[in-house]
């Protein structure tokens, strides 16, 4: 199963393939749980990644890092040096237009952990799936 990682398109910092700059996902829930019109834990998971250090998958455990997302509801974790993504326990830390994809990410005992979900737009009318 190590295929599937070959055929990802990279998401580095500051180069994210959800958005750039004050118009992407992160600036648009900052916005929206200003107005209040995000849900509660989406807002708090908003300010939670903002602060914590970046978690690397390769030096916890599969069990550990399964247990950090489901412990905390949202963890920024790195699976190689240049990349990373938001994890997440379940729909409540997404926007309320986006979906749930589930993640796996390679830890120290495992190639393959299953660590939760990331959220993820919705496909519009004229899009295709990767």
């Amino acid at each position: 199963m190590m295929g599937r990682w070959s055929g990802r398109r990279p998401r580095h910092a500051g180069n994210s393939r959800r958005g750039r700059g004050p118009s992407g996902p992160f600036f648009s829930g900052l916005a929206m749980a200003a107005l209040g019109l995000a849900t509660p834990a989406a807002a708090k998971s908003l300010e939670a990644t903002a602060s914590d250090p970046l978690v690397q998958s390769r030096t916890l455990t599969c069990a550990q890092a399964a247990g950090l997302v489901q412990d905390k509801g949202v963890v920024v974790m790195a699976t190689s040096p240049t990349l990373y993504d938001r994890y997440v326990r379940d729909l409540n830390f997404c926007l309320h237009d986006q979906l749930l994809r589930p993640e796996w990410v390679p830890t120290r005992d495992a190639p393959q952990c299953f660590v939760g979900y990331v959220c993820q737009e919705r496909m519009g009318a004229g899009e295709k799936g990767n």
